[in-house]
Formats: C-alpha cells, sequence, structure tokens
C-alpha cells in the first residue's frame, strides 16, 4: 500500500455526544465547530457496526487530497461506540426506547437530528454513505428535500431486498431468530484484557493482505458487549425492512448521486446492479473493477477515497 506523508492537520478529533438521547461518536478531520461561513462539509454515514473508527483511513486521505479545505466528519450510529465512563449508553431510557434509536427508523432520525443541532442549514454537503448509510442518506433526502446536498455517494449500497442476498439468506436467521444466543459469547469476549482481544482480532483478520490495522481499534470498541448487540438489533431491521428499491427518491436526486456497486458482493449482488443500471441509464453507477470488498475500510480505505476524489473534484465549486 502507498504511503503517504502524514500533516499535522491528519490528526482528528473525537467528540461523545448524545444525539436523540443515545451516545454518539463524531470523529473529525479539519474545522471541530461549523460557522455559518463554512460552505461544504464532507459527512460519513457509515455500515452496520457502524463505529467512525473504521473509516479513519478513508477520512484522512479525503482530507488530505482536497488540500484540508473541507472538514470531514464521521457520525456513528447511536450506541455504535465505546463510550466514556462517565457517560451512560442511554441519556433518557424511557426517551430512547419511545423513539427506537437503535432501529433503522431511529437510526435516520438521529442523523437528521444530528444534522439539525450541528450543522447550519445553509452549509452545503457531500453525503458518503456505506453499505446501510446509503439506505439512510435516500431515506435522509426523502424526509428532508430541502438539505443542501451536493453530491451524495453510494459505496457498496445496501438499499434494496437486503434478506434476499446470499450474506443475507445467512444473516437474517442469526439476526432476526437468534440474535440473542450471541449476547453471552460476547459478553465473555468483553471481560477479556483488551491486548488478548487485540490479539484474536488480528488473528481473525490475518487472512487480509494490507489489512489496515486502524480497524483493529474499532473492532476492540466492537466487542464492548452493548455496541455489538445495537449494532446485531439494527440488523434484525435491516433484513425486515429493507425491501423494494426507493426508485422515486432516486429519480429525484438523481443527478446528485453516483453508486458504487462491487462485482462480487454478497450483500449487493451483481444482478443489483445491472437492475438499477437499467432502470436509470442516465444515472452515475459505477461498477467496481478494482476487487474491492463489501468492508472496503478493512484494506482499502485509501485506495476508495482517492477514487472517490476523482468522481466529485469538479462538483466542488463551492
Amino acid at each position: 500500500m502507498e504511503n503517504m506523508v502524514t500533516d499535522s492537520r491528519d490528526d482528528p478529533q473525537t467528540e461523545f455526544i448524545y444525539c436523540c438521547g443515545a451516545v454518539t461518536e463524531v470523529l473529525k478531520y479539519g474545522s471541530c465547530q461549523l460557522q455559518s461561513g463554512h460552505k461544504l462539509l464532507f459527512l460519513i454515514i457509515p455500515g452496520n457496526p457502524g463505529l467512525v473508527g473504521f473509516y479513519t483511513t478513508f477520512m484522512q486521505t479525503l482530507h488530505s487530497l482536497f488540500g484540508y479545505r473541507h472538514p470531514v466528519w464521521a457520525v456513528s450510529h447511536a450506541g455504535h461506540c465505546a463510550h466514556p465512563d462517565s457517560m451512560d449508553m442511554v441519556e433518557d431510557s424511557s426517551l430512547a426506547a419511545e423513539n427506537d434509536v437503535f432501529g433503522l427508523d431511529g437510526q435516520i432520525e438521529h442523523k437528521l437530528s444530528f444534522l439539525r443541532k450541528y450543522v447550519p442549514r445553509e452549509t452545503n454537503l457531500v453525503l458518503v454513505g456505506h453499505s446501510i448509510g446509503c439506505y439512510i442518506i435516500l431515506e435522509m433526502m426523502k424526509r428532508d428535500p430541502e438539505l443542501k446536498i451536493l453530491k451524495a455517494v453510494m459505496l457498496f449500497p445496501t438499499i434494496e431486498h437486503m434478506a434476499q442476498t446470499p450474506q443475507g439468506k445467512v444473516m437474517t436467521p442469526v439476526l432476526c431468530q437468534m440474535r440473542y444466543l450471541t449476547y453471552l459469547p460476547l459478553f465473555l469476549l468483553s471481560l477479556l484484557p483488551d491486548i488478548l482481544k487485540s490479539g484474536l482480532i488480528k488473528l481473525v483478520l490475518g487472512g487480509i493482505r494490507s489489512l489496515d490495522l486502524a480497524v483493529v481499534k474499532p473492532t476492540l470498541a466492537l466487542l464492548s458487549g452493548d455496541c455489538a448487540a445495537n449494532a446485531m438489533y439494527m440488523g434484525g431491521q435491516e433484513m425486515r425492512k429493507v425491501l423494494e428499491r426507493d426508485n422515486v427518491t432516486i429519480k429525484t436526486n438523481l443527478k446528485k448521486l453516483i453508486f458504487y456497486y462491487g462485482a462480487s458482493d454478497h450483500w449487493c449482488p451483481l444482478q443489483y446492479y445491472h437492475d438499477i443500471k437499467q432502470d436509470f441509464p442516465h444515472g452515475d453507477i459505477r461498477l467496481c473493477e478494482n476487487g474491492f470488498r463489501h468492508a472496503f475500510v478493512l484494506d482499502a480505505g485509501r485506495e476508495v477515497a482517492k477514487i472517490m476524489v476523482e468522481w466529485i473534484h469538479g462538483d466542488l465549486r463551492t
């Protein structure tokens, strides 16, 4: 993997906030607070599990390749983080339960609430979704059509019939019927010392050539127990709720959208690419020619960021 010279501006800031009553991690490159003068923000909407640390290399590369001019943020899914000891998982448990903040619909409202509270309304947005993050972005566009979205980049999008995909057929019984059976082994894993858990993670991921070691820390956080449980709960809802592709929202926003499909993605079969390409022949719909995996952050975060910069560089005249 190509080495890049680091700059002090590559140092990210991490904040933990309550959003919709649930603990949320925000990873920030560049400006940590946006004023009304900020013209553009890159915002990453993660896949599931939605820990922002997985996107560190991807975000750092975006930030540097755009000359450090534009802040690049990632907002975790509600409850998908190892929160500080000084914070609880939820600020108001009754409110969190009422709004189902850890569920798929709750996560969509969580992102809209984050934008309303922390991003000036006039700021242009480049939204970058990964996996279920793409579904969330389409729902955000549908629910708040006044968002100033300049571009929305959909990386390995899971936006239709998730339970019918090869991976979905395997995971649906696990996430929907047998989820609680995994809680005891997860709890036991969480009791292990971090150094031992890190060793296990590296062993499990050891077959990945060019593994980005930056993903070890968020994977460690995932083994905290609550985080994994929240991710699995959300995953079960994805299997049940991500059904028909939202062609109306795609058609309405087609000029803003870039889709990037994997050639051998078990969460999004090649047929889905051909179908959407046929339905939207004038859309910017691309097929990966580089063999990147669905979980590209494991070993190709830098490469995907470089490709994305080429796609949108000409659109950032704000």
